[in-house]
């Protein structure tokens, strides 16, 4: 399958790359309004009722609300400390940033609704409508970072572009997408940062040193903010710890200029920026539990007081080969396409390996030079093969088909499978990816919906 044929059909069908943005939005709203009508029309509460018990709501399980139909499994949580704040000691496992964010939003937006958005089910209401709106704009953030990375002067470059964004509409993560969950934000904001980040590395190219800085540290705010949604936002600092590394390697081969310090400076306030976000929330906890005379509890006295470790460690069973036990074999075997396809892409973007022929200018409006797109894809790839690590030794293993949704280069590197210099056979392997995440994203709403494992 040529790249040629791929256009003809693509522009005889829904997804016409000619028009992408109105193509992508109504792709995305379709695929939302399946989803949603499947997870609402879900007739019971599976083997839980926990939903049902959440404050203020005294309804029959059967009987709830629509909005509820999308409070399941950790969204519960999620909503609970939007509500009521962080109750519990293990609530601390569950966002910091998106509870805040939530019980922020429904607050502001509340007095506009006449106070329709009071309990639990206004929280759900407001939780689920701010999943819908950024993953639609993850989706644009996903579609200009594309552009930013691999250009938009060729056929190729467009559909690579255009396909990738295409792909985050129908990510595995699937209905936790569209709950009251940290994900879809996690997504818009990581992947915004990485566009923001891209662009700082096309001016620095083109010789544009305030802009350049100017967008390194909007960035490392962005991916602060990502980090206090979900901490493995983290792992973003290491785009910062390499152009340090970068730079100080030119220190030793060009000799130290007043621009090369000033940039170092900003790449390291820049990675400060960004811990914040998973220090500030902690020492919240650490106020909370550690310095009241009458209140202490066992993770105060340890070297790093981390209460993010203590609750997964002590009540989530988090750790090094802890989920590895024969129970949890069905859940290996359900992360592992998504884990095979993240290794993989990993090595694909670390070997900096891309069929298509790269502009050879450094422009934003025709992305990265073929040195610089190697660059940015082998930066992109150790942050995602750093997190599939972790969810094979330390994380419940499962989780790891939503959270790889706000990780781009597995998108790019299914997208270049079929436009590659890989024949058809690589081509059916695109293909047999689209058809199964649909067909996992619709069975998926219904477990979800229904209130059943696997989540």
């Amino acid at each position: 399958m040529t790249s040629k044929s791929v256009s003809v059909s693509a522009r005889s069908g829904l997804l016409n790359p000619s028009h992408p943005v109105r193509s992508l939005s109504v792709a995305f709203w379709l695929w939302k309004t399946v989803l949603f009508l499947v997870i609402v029309g879900c007739p019971g509460p599976g083997y839980d009722t926990s939903t049902s018990l959440l404050p203020g709501q005294g309804v029959a399980p059967l009987s709830l609300p629509a909005p509820l139909k999308f409070v399941r499994w950790d969204s519960i949580y999620f909503v609970h400390i939007a509500e009521s704040g962080y109750v519990f000691e293990q609530e601390w496992a569950f966002s910091y940033g998106y509870g805040k964010f939530i019980a922020f939003l429904t607050s502001v937006l509340n007095p506009w609704s006449n106070n329709a958005l009071e309990g639990t089910a206004g929280i759900a209401v407001v939780a689920v409508a701010l999943s819908h709106l950024v993953h639609y704009l993850s989706v644009l953030a996903l579609y200009r970072l594309s552009i930013n990375v691999f250009g938009q002067e060729t056929t190729t470059q467009r559909l690579i572009c255009f396909l990738s964004a295409a792909l985050h509409i129908i990510s595995p993560a699937g209905a936790f997408l569209s709950a009251p969950y940290g994900e879809p934000v996690f997504s818009f904001l990581n992947i915004a940062g990485l566009y923001i980040y891209s662009s700082s590395v096309l001016d620095s190219n083109t010789g544009s040193p305030v802009s350049r800085n100017a967008k390194l540290l909007l960035s490392g705010l962005v991916f602060s903010a990502a980090t206090v949604v979900r901490s493995n936002g983290v792992l973003s600092g290491f785009l910062f710890a390499y152009d340090a590394l970068l730079l100080l390697q030119g220190f030793l081969s060009r000799g130290v200029s007043v621009d090369a310090v000033v940039h170092l400076g900003v790449v390291i306030t820049s990675g400060c920026i960004l811990s914040l976000g998973f220090v500030v929330p902690q020492v919240f906890a650490y106020m909370q539990y550690c310095m009241p005379e009458d209140v202490s509890r066992p993770w105060c006295q340890r070297f790093v007081p981390s209460i993010y470790g203590w609750v997964q460690e002590h009540y989530w069973n988090v750790g090094f080969l802890r989920y590895w036990t024969v129970s949890n074999i069905p859940l290996f075997l359900l992360a592992l396409p998504m884990l095979l396809i993240l290794f993989q892409s990993s090595i694909w973007g670390l070997k900096a390996s891309l069929g298509s022929t790269p502009s050879k200018t450094s422009s934003t409006d025709q992305g990265a030079s073929s040195t610089t797109r190697a660059s940015l894809l082998l930066r992109l790839a150790v942050p995602q093969a750093l997190l599939s690590g972790l969810a094979v030794t330390s994380y419940h293993v499962q989780i790891i088909n939503r959270v790889s949704s706000g990780y781009p280069l597995w998108y790019w590197y299914i997208a270049h499978q079929l436009l590659g210099d890989s024949g058809e056979k690589h081509g059916r392997i695109f293909t047999l990816a689209v058809q199964g995440a649909v067909i996992y994203g619709l069975i998926q709403a219904v477990l979800f919906g229904s209130f059943l494992p696997p989540a």
